[in-house]
């Protein structure tokens, strides 16, 4: 089982290192919809300050979106997931496998982003690096969750917009717990319990989503 996650993960890594202008693409709609904000809003630090965990959680959200169609599409273009739904070994450890390569060229990368982003609003070194933190455990959440309205809308024309209507709902609680512990830290108190949280988000979407995203392939390649 270990070798069949790897060898999955492997393999969309090399994809998506060929396809690199779509990773590209979803690094650099994060990073315009954070810095458009100031522009907007003024350049009054206190301001960008207090800003600055939503504005980045909520491009997160929306560029990890904008990434999902490339998680099913392709492969069930070109007939791959069709083989991988024959192939003996189980569908839910393909599809986490999946979800882990779309975690490493998405989530990780937006982890690393939020450095510079932190330096742009002027959070201070402690808020840039719980955002950093926030942003590690529930970034997963995001690919996991999303993975599932991505392989129900699989197929279905306009499955973008649909993608959106179904998953955004469920993105509010990492949304809020993750942009929450960044602004305890701003105001002196314990990030802890929104940290927690976070991690458990991602633990149980780790655990339940893959079940869910399987279930969900074979509707859609029936």
């Amino acid at each position: 089982m270990s070798r069949t996650l790897l060898a999955v993960i492997r393999r969309d890594l090399l994809l998506a290192l060929r396809q690199r202008a779509d990773v590209v693409n979803t690094l650099l709609f994060f990073l315009v919809v954070v810095t458009m904000v100031p522009l907007g809003v003024g350049p009054e630090l206190n301001t960008l300050r207090t800003i600055a965990p939503g504005v980045v959680w909520v491009a997160a959200l929306l560029a990890a979106i904008l990434s999902l169609n490339r998680l099913f599409a392709n492969d069930h273009a070109d007939g791959t997931l069709e083989q991988m739904l024959l192939t003996g070994e189980p569908l839910p450890l393909i599809v986490l496998a999946k979800c882990a390569a779309h975690w490493l060229t998405t989530g990780l990368l937006i982890v690393v982003m939020a450095l510079l982003l932190g330096v742009m609003f002027d959070l201070g070194v402690e808020p840039t690096a719980f955002l950093m933190v926030s942003l590690l455990l529930g970034t997963p959440a995001l690919s996991l969750i999303g993975a599932v309205g991505a392989a129900l809308t699989l197929g279905l024309r306009g499955g973008g917009v649909l993608i959106s209507l179904l998953v955004l709902p469920l993105y509010v609680p990492v949304l809020i717990f993750g942009a929450g512990a960044v602004e305890a830290v701003a105001g002196g108190l314990a990030p802890t319990g929104h940290l927690l949280l976070l991690g458990a988000l991602s633990l149980a979407a780790s655990v339940l989503a893959p079940w869910a995203i399987a279930a969900a392939l074979r509707i859609s390649m029936e």
